[in-house]
């Protein structure tokens, strides 16, 4: 059975550690569903300020949601629209400190004030994207960022 532990240390040993329970908890599974339901809850349980973390698959039109922790979400996204949209089409990370800044934002959660979302590719073709939000301004930084980076591509080294 899967333990989660408590993270200590700066964000990098923090994310480093993190790492390692993901790798544990996704380690032998290949369903795309179940590892990003375990993912979404164990990174929801281990960072502070969050109030939503959660996948988006696209489906070869748009992104619909997958598993995630938080309130209930938007269903669907175009890759023209929103954080999740611009990290899709774009195949670039996005960090945003005040998503009222950010053009186009999809409010899905009121709450919800910064944003970072990772895009999940499989060589040239989309998986998805990992989504996490924040109701603190500026909440994710740059050891955030490749953090989660790192998480997303132990989920895509785990699915089939």
């Amino acid at each position: 059975m899967f333990t989660a532990s408590t993270l200590s240390g700066g964000k990098p040993e923090q994310y480093a550690q993190l790492l390692d329970q993901a790798r544990g908890l996704l380690d032998g599974e290949r369903d795309r569903v179940a590892n990003a339901a375990n993912l979404s809850a164990l990174v929801n349980q281990a960072l502070p300020q969050l109030n939503w973390v959660g996948f988006y698959f696209y489906d070869g039109t748009e992104l619909v949601v997958g598993p995630f922790q938080g309130l209930p979400a938007c269903v669907r996204i175009p890759l023209d629209k929103g954080v999740c949209g611009a990290a899709a089409s774009s195949r670039q990370t996005q960090r945003v400190a005040d998503v009222h800044d950010f053009p186009g934002h999809i409010a899905c959660d009121a709450a919800s004030r910064s944003e970072v979302v990772v895009p999940l590719f499989k060589g040239e073709r989309l998986i998805g994207v990992f989504d996490l939000d924040s109701p603190v301004p500026n909440r994710f930084d740059a050891d955030d960022q490749a953090g989660l980076e790192a998480l997303a591509q132990v989920y895509l080294e785990s699915v089939a």
